[in-house]
């Protein structure tokens, strides 16, 4: 994984590092202060979120990057930015987990024979439509559902990488007979930047929570399958050159939202916070939405600060 955001977050505790070996950078020494860049850390995150660090000069040392930051007391801000970006490595590095539609997976943008599955494909359409999704958005994003199987009356919608390669999929219930309206694949997947196929890293972004909040907004829109912005995402947001970025969380999710929006702040993002009065983008519909977009302000200091009182 590329640590590039994980470097500049050190950096910006510790001063500019050098590249040394093995994944390790050197800084200079908060604790005997030498002149040289005589601290290595290894950024390099193990599976039990351990990044090893020490002295050659003065012996001080550690596992982890969190007892660095705390042991130099660093901003709790950039505790939490830490906190973020620590993604743990999987155990196995030779072996990867490659996601695959489910073998019943049925394309709704194909020409269906079957006579049962002709009668699901109406429900999942129907379904589809009163969550306002449209005939192109089904053909442009290959969305289908299952008709039998794990997956058995659920509309699959995919999600793509850059390399047009199946990253996640979100399998909802449309006949809403299933007390679990979601099954999808494990969670480990979600460190995936949702809809990468469609981005355009040199536009402004949005992110939103739900796929469907995606589907409903359609320009540049990414969603997080969940309120937290992971590892590969921040990295890529961080190292693009985009530079306007909107988070449209739900209310429930606003400490989150603060959070990441500060984070983002710190990298030269400008971060507009879309507030949409305790609804989500689905909900609201793509009309209201853009026109609460154009209403929305960047946020400042002053004004995150604001917000973060509010949630006291």
């Amino acid at each position: 994984m590329d640590n590039t955001a994980l470097l500049f977050l050190i950096e910006s505790v510790l001063g500019k590092g050098q590249s040394t070996s093995k994944g390790n950078f050197a800084f200079k020494c908060p604790f005997c202060t030498h002149h040289k860049n005589k601290m290595e850390i290894n950024l390099r995150t193990t599976s039990k979120r351990e990044n090893f660090w020490h002295c050659w000069v003065c012996g001080a040392k550690g596992k982890t990057l969190l007892s660095l930051f705390k042991k130099i007391k660093a901003p709790q801000g950039k505790i939490n930015e830490l906190n973020i970006l620590i993604v743990p490595a999987k155990k196995d590095n030779h072996t990867s987990d490659i996601l695959e539609f489910p073998k019943e997976f049925i394309s709704l943008s194909n020409t269906i024979e079957d006579k049962i599955a002709q009668i699901e494909a109406k429900h999942a359409i129907k379904f589809l439509k009163k969550r306002g999704i449209t005939q192109d958005d089904i053909i442009k994003y290959n969305i289908g559902f299952c008709k039998e199987g794990k997956y058995e009356g659920r509309v699959i919608i995919p999600s793509y990488d850059e390399d047009k390669k199946l990253n996640y999929f979100i399998a909802r219930d449309y006949k809403d007979a299933s007390p679990q309206k979601y099954k999808n694949p494990p969670a480990s997947a979600k460190d995936v930047i949702g809809f990468e196929l469609y981005i355009n890293w040199d536009a402004p972004i949005i992110l939103v929570e739900g796929i469907f909040d995606a589907l409903t907004i359609k320009r540049n829109v990414i969603p997080l399958f969940g309120k937290v912005i992971h590892g590969k995402l921040m990295e890529k947001l961080v190292k693009s050159s985009v530079n306007r970025i909107y988070i449209a969380l739900d209310a429930d999710a606003r400490r989150d939202a603060l959070k990441q929006a500060e984070m983002l702040m710190s990298y030269g993002k400008e971060i507009y916070l879309v507030e949409m009065e305790g609804k989500d983008a689905n909900e609201i519909g793509f009309k209201n939405f853009l026109n609460t977009l154009e209403q929305t302000i960047p946020l400042n200091l002053q004004s995150l600060i604001e917000k973060k009182l509010q949630l006291i």
